[in-house]
């Protein structure tokens, strides 16, 4: 699980095709010194599997479909993503339950200058992005959304306009400077939503453990 609060900003310096897969090497500063073969991280939302550790750099391969069905479908060597290791057990809930499971691909309308009342450029920032049907029934105004992994609140909501004001901090640790209009960025939807809603429609949870059993034993 991970919170959607980004460590570094990591660059994709390299994409091999190998087999049906894609395999990615994307260098950083400290997040690979923290890494194990196996370990989970998040790399720009999608949780990725780190191989090939080096000191500066780690590899993960991508499934068709991951590579499809996300933002990196625009990937190409030298772009920027965010990573984020998973959270500990014993660690700062900071941001908000993201899983690293892609719910959509949104795409970015503008990026622009928040203007004060007094005509001027704010230091802060505007990210106007698109967001398809399926994230947006979980869209709230002043709720959670992951863009790109990063843990985001909703300032407005216009019918698929989702519309998230960015301090100069997040754009300063993260890859959203990169980004430019029409460029995709992956969406999580907040997971509590999905469960409101399937306890809403009163969906009998799925499991083959009966009260008899459970009776049996012990419980």
């Amino acid at each position: 699980m991970f919170t959607g609060i980004v460590s570094e900003v990591g660059k994709v310096v390299k994409i091999a095709q190998r087999g049906e897969n894609r395999r990615i090497t994307i260098e950083a500063a400290s997040t690979p010194k923290q890494l194990g073969t196996g370990h989970s991280v998040s790399v720009s939302g999608v949780c990725l599997t780190a191989l090939d550790i080096k000191a500066k750099s780690f590899c993960a391969d991508l499934a068709p479909e991951t590579w499809v069905r996300t933002s990196f479908s625009r990937m190409q060597e030298g772009a920027l993503v965010n990573l984020e290791l998973p959270m500990k057990a014993d660690g700062r809930f900071d941001g908000h339950i993201v899983q690293g499971h892609v719910d959509g691909v949104g795409k970015v309308i503008e990026f622009e200058r928040i203007v004060d009342s007094d005509g001027r450029d704010s230091e802060n920032w505007w990210l106007h992005v698109e967001i398809p049907p399926e994230i947006e029934k979980y869209t709230v105004y002043k709720g959670s959304i992951s863009i790109e992994g990063i843990s985001l609140t909703v300032a407005k909501l216009e019918g698929n306009r989702c519309t998230i004001a960015i301090i100069p901090h997040t754009v300063e640790l993260t890859n959203l400077g990169s980004l430019k209009p029409g460029d995709p960025v992956n969406l999580e939807a907040d997971v509590i939503a999905k469960y409101v809603e399937k306890m809403m429609k009163g969906e009998p949870a799925q499991s083959s453990i009966t009260v008899e059993e459970l009776v049996k034993k012990g419980f």
